[in-house]
């Protein structure tokens, strides 16, 4: 086992989920903390299976609000009862699980936890991929030109989708991935890449035989391959102070349907301007706890659009603790010490990749990028391999699989690199 940076023995972290990003906020307590997580979900999957760093507790329905609660109480209730001096941190790490905790914030909190989120009034609007636009607008940030189309009264035959004016190609997307997360179809896909209005209004069709009637939002497509993506990482005290601004640029991301945009190598560094206008947002919105930013550089002129904001750390958060800003501490220190932390501007460069080197480059074809790859990749870092805390050969061999894995992924979903990313 690693030694940890500051041993916390009642510290008791309790993390909805069970991705790679799950894994992740479990490894940076147990690096920062010495502790190991209790993680509930559904199934036990790979990244969170044959842990020496997380207790798993399993529900027979992880889509089942009531059931994740109760769990969590549970949990609760069995940790405190053990040793009342424990110090309970909840955490999600996707949409639909921080809505599920924002909306039972009074009894989760009456069970013992402290829930570093944002409330849920404001959670609404910028968890919305429409309503972010707007917001983001309003404060002087750059977004593409969006329509919002809203299936609300998809039910009634005389319903028509709106017009959409915003170039082809374009990009279409669920406003909310709460909404969308149990919809089915043939061809559901995280995002669309949509050549014509025959395309669209094939989507449209499909959405609402389905059932879908939440809202998506078509936005002009920001040319460039998965290089020109930015990820941005945030977090905001209770004071309101923006305690860390962390960035990477993204050299792949994932392409199957269900992970599309999910960055899959990055650089970590310091964002410059988009970082500024990441801290005006979180500003004006009085905001609170992480924040996950999506930023496109448009290569014909430099300028840059945010995508979304995620309401939560991301799935690729352990980039940020990489670098050398343990996350876990910037929620301890706000919720737990009540210790106001100087702000942290991260910029070392560290190379996060979940795929091959020898795969990654194959799609980096911009030589100075390529040429950074290479430099970074000897001290490159991937969250699975927590070899000094949690190195047992079934991790071993699950991490090298996974590996392996990505490889078959991306010869069926995207062979070859393409200009757009599609």
């Amino acid at each position: 086992m690693s030694r940890p940076a500051s041993p916390r023995p009642e510290l008791f972290p309790v993390i909805l989920g069970g991705d790679i990003g799950v894994y992740a906020l479990a490894r940076a307590f147990h690096e920062e903390y010495g502790v190991a997580s209790t993680v509930i979900s559904g199934l036990v999957p790979g990244p969170i299976a044959d842990s020496r760093i997380l207790r798993n507790v399993t529900v027979d329905d992880s889509h089942d609000e009531r059931q994740l609660v109760d769990a969590a109480v549970r949990v609760a209730a069995e940790a405190l009862a053990a040793d009342p001096g424990r110090r309970l941190v909840l955490l999600a790490n996707s949409d639909w699980l921080v809505r599920t905790v924002v909306r039972s914030r009074a009894e989760l909190e009456a069970a013992g936890y402290v829930v570093p989120f944002l409330d849920e009034e404001l959670l609404d609007q910028v968890s919305d991929k429409a309503t972010f636009a707007e917001v983001a607008e309003k404060v002087g940030i750059a977004v593409p030109r969006t329509v919002v189309q809203d299936f609300a009264g998809a039910d009634d035959p005389a319903w028509r989708p709106a017009t959409v004016d915003v170039g082809w190609p374009l990009i279409a997307k669920a406003a909310s991935s709460a909404d969308y997360q149990d919809v089915e179809f043939p061809g559901k896909r995280k995002v669309f890449e949509i050549a014509d209005q025959a395309e669209l209004d094939d989507l449209w069709s499909r959405l609402r035989a389905a059932g879908f009637r939440g809202r998506f939002v078509a936005q002009e497509l920001v040319p460039g391959d998965d290089t020109q993506m930015r990820s941005i990482t945030a977090y905001v005290d209770r004071r309101g102070v923006v305690t860390l601004m962390a960035g990477a640029h993204v050299l792949l991301e994932e392409h199957t349907p269900n992970g599309l945009g999910n960055p899959a190598a990055m650089i970590t560094g310091d964002l410059g301007e988009m970082f500024a206008q990441a801290r005006s947002f979180l500003e004006a919105t009085g905001y609170r706890g992480f924040a996950n930013f999506d930023v496109k550089v448009d290569p014909r002129d430099g300028r840059f659009a945010f995508f979304e904001v995620n309401p939560r750390i991301g799935r690729n958060n352990f980039y940020v603790t990489a670098a050398g800003a343990n996350v876990a501490r910037f929620v301890v220190a706000d919720h737990v010490d009540d210790v106001p932390l100087e702000p942290v501007v991260v910029g070392r460069e560290v190379l996060y990749s979940v795929v091959p080197t020898r795969l990654l480059l194959h799609y980096v074809r911009e030589a100075r990028l390529a040429a950074s790859v290479k430099r970074l990749a000897p001290d490159g870092v991937h969250p699975l391999a927590y070899w000094a805390g949690d190195g047992g050969a079934k991790r071993r061999a699950y991490v090298a699989a996974a590996k392996l894995n990505q490889v078959r992924k991306f010869r069926r979903w995207y062979p070859e690199p393409t200009g757009t990313g599609f």
